[in-house]
């Protein structure tokens, strides 16, 4: 029977384990921290001018001005007039920062976006429509995305539902006022004043 050799083993000194630990600890913050900046970052935004005050927050409705565009620079997309009245609303297409309304990339963008600020958000595929672009759309299947924005205005969805039912109680009013037929909102032709008392 053949007999093991062995052979000793050193203590480890005490500044080394310390050490260790130490290095494992940076290499998991580290890699923790690589993980949210590709989360965070996925749709690759860049600063052309930043803006000012807080970025918005999911819920926000964030009002904006912006060109679609594929990397070769093809225009399929572009912001046209609000469809909302300009007296209650700022400019821009409103867009709701809530998760599906809009591509992941895009959604990931405006959670980093500033009032008065332009931007470029550069989309991978995967964070667009990867391999089902919309039907009949400039876009081809497995494309990267390029948007250029500018962030007219953030408002909590609290204000813009306020405004929202401010301009829906004056388009009642408005109505109102054309059913009774008379000019400007007022009584119709020969009908007793309000408050007066009828036939």
């Amino acid at each position: 029977m053949s007999e093991v050799t062995r052979v000793p083993l050193r203590p480890i000194a005490k500044g080394s384990l310390a050490k260790l630990w130490i290095a494992v600890i940076i290499a998991i913050l580290v890699a923790a921290a690589l993980a949210w900046a590709t989360q965070v970052r996925g749709a690759g935004v860049e600063v052309i001018e930043e803006g000012t005050g807080e970025v918005p927050q999911i819920g926000d409705v964030i009002f904006v001005r912006y060109t679609g565009r594929l990397p070769d620079g093809t225009v399929f997309d572009q912001s046209g007039e609000s469809p909302l009245p300009p007296q209650l609303f700022p400019e821009g297409v409103p867009f709701l920062l809530e998760e599906g309304q809009t591509v992941q990339g895009f959604f990931e963008g405006l959670q980093q976006v500033r009032t008065g600020g332009t931007y470029e958000f550069n989309i991978p595929a995967d964070k667009a429509y990867g391999d089902s672009p919309p039907p009949g759309s400039e876009i081809p299947a497995g494309s990267d995305l390029v948007f250029d924005i500018e962030v007219v205005e953030i408002m909590s969805r609290q204000e813009f539902e306020r405004r929202a039912q401010t301009f829906q109680q004056m388009m009642q009013m408005q109505q109102g006022a054309q059913g009774q037929g008379g000019p400007l909102g007022g009584p119709p032709q020969g009908a007793p004043p309000q408050g007066a008392p009828s036939e």
